[in-house]
């Protein structure tokens, strides 16, 4: 299945609503304002597939970031080996992780801001995992069993602000910066391993399989959960591979006016036009 969280109108006031993909098809899963909603519920996936609310066309949908609200979003640093190389560091034995906070999220196709704060704005293409089972110390032949499903995420980041310190996070949760969407596929039908790119103004600039991961979601999930306790609609991003604008010689970084495409074969596409500010 595909689950989104479709925007629309009440009057003047913008709604969110859950929904299942089928083909051309948006069909709203009646009582649930967003998918992290629904992950939430008892007996999801039935819920859903059983969906037979209003129907909306897909073409032009306005989507949210797929789970709007997550309880907390996990992020894991060098994780693929050719971006582990280009950044000049060493295959590291445990996770790198840090984490991000559900204002930094914005929806599939919404408008990407350039804070007027940094100079240094890069890509980073992630496959993203959602957990639909809670758990604590989940063993790894059984973290499957406790993720709902995978989408597209882009862990935009504001480079000049990351190395200030040795901590990440300054420079990696600004506020509506990093696009989340545009489904959530169920992992029955998706299995890491397809590919992976990112694209500036239709410049490929990223490209691996997301099976290149050298810590996979089964695993990042175990490990996680032996920190924290995992619920329903939270979300682990896991990495970005080789070919981010700050590794470049000279380095590349976002522009106003640019649109930054990222794309999971099997998962759908982000599409976000660069602005400054207001």
């Amino acid at each position: 299945m595909k689950l989104l969280t479709l925007r629309t109108k009440n009057g003047t006031a913008t709604e969110t609503v859950a929904v299942r993909q089928d083909g051309g098809t948006l069909t709203e899963i009646d009582g649930f304002a967003d998918v992290g909603e629904l992950l939430r519920s008892e007996g999801w996936e039935a819920t859903a597939k059983n969906a037979a609310g209003a129907t909306h066309p897909a073409d032009g949908a306005d989507l949210a970031p797929v789970v709007p609200s997550p309880g907390k979003i996990i992020c894991v640093g060098h994780n693929y080996r050719n971006h582990i190389k280009e950044m000049g560091r060493e295959v590291p034995e445990f996770p790198t992780l840090f984490a991000k906070y559900q204002e930094s999220l914005i929806g599939p196709n919404d408008d990407l801001a350039l804070p007027q704060e940094s100079d240094a704005v890069d890509w980073e293409a992630e496959l993203a995992v959602v957990i639909g089972k809670k758990g604590r110390r989940i063993p790894e032949a059984d973290a499957a069993d406790h993720i709902a499903g995978y989408a597209v995420l882009n862990d935009v980041s504001m480079r000049d602000y990351q190395f200030r310190t040795i901590q990440w996070l300054q420079g990696k949760t600004w506020e509506k910066s990093t696009p989340f969407g545009p489904a959530l596929v169920t992992k029955d039908e998706f299995t890491a391993g397809p590919l992976m790119t990112s694209s500036v103004d239709g410049e490929i600039q990223q490209s691996t399989p997301t099976g290149d991961l050298v810590f996979t979601p089964e695993f990042l999930v175990s490990y996680i959960s032996t920190i924290i306790t995992l619920n329903p609609g939270d979300v682990i991003a896991t990495g970005t591979p080789g070919g981010v604008g700050h590794a470049q010689d000279p380095k590349r970084y976002l522009q106003e006016g640019q649109l930054l495409v990222t794309t999971i074969e099997g998962l759908g596409q982000l599409k976000n036009r660069v602005i400054k500010e207001a």
